[in-house]
């Protein structure tokens, strides 16, 4: 794939002190989202790959025309977010947005047969939550609710954040609390 235009990039801090937001006028991933810990997670991706080798980089996740860097704490983030600049604007004309993940397709499948209770749950989380968290360049998901126990992860930005751990958890906690109804 090829892009035809020039490659526009726009930096931004996150909450998390350690992660950026590159947001560009072109896809990394048209569907879904993509949360990638390690080079060998995104094999065959050859933004990611490139993106991993250089140095100090934790985690990277994808979300439409947003990508998060995480990066290590105490790396040079100045130098950081230039490195990874410079990766997007050669690698992403040449990116194939339409890339699934192994198993991509069966969690689709998963979220269409979610119980009720789920359903509402995420329905509440993406009217309220998710919209914050994606600005800040991050998002979560849903691993089980059991007993009344709802189980969460955090990804991009939200991965490592410390604000994540309380003042985010409260407020799903909170707003749950008001809204759902089993």
């Amino acid at each position: 794939m090829m892009l035809n235009y020039e490659v526009l990039i726009r930096t931004m801090n996150t909450p998390n002190p350690n992660a950026y937001k590159f947001v560009t006028n072109g896809p990394f991933k048209e569907s879904g989202k993509a949360t990638f810990n390690s080079k060998l997670e995104g094999d065959g991706i050859r933004l990611i790959e490139d993106i991993f080798d250089l140095e100090d980089v934790l985690q990277i996740h994808l979300f439409e025309n947003v990508m998060t860097v995480t990066f290590k704490e105490g790396s040079e983030l100045d130098e950081g977010v230039k490195k990874v600049t410079a990766v997007i604007q050669t690698r992403l004309p040449i990116h194939d947005p339409k890339f699934l993940l192994p198993g991509e397709k069966e969690v689709k499948k998963r979220k269409e047969n979610l119980s009720p209770e789920l359903q509402q749950i995420e329905e509440i989380l993406d009217r309220t939550i998710r919209p914050g968290l994606q600005a800040d360049g991050g998002d979560l998901e849903v691993i089980s609710y059991e007993e009344n126990l709802l189980t969460i992860s955090y990804e991009g930005a939200c991965g490592t954040c410390p604000s994540s751990m309380y003042g985010t958890l409260d407020a799903i906690q909170s707003i749950l609390r008001h809204e759902y109804s089993p």
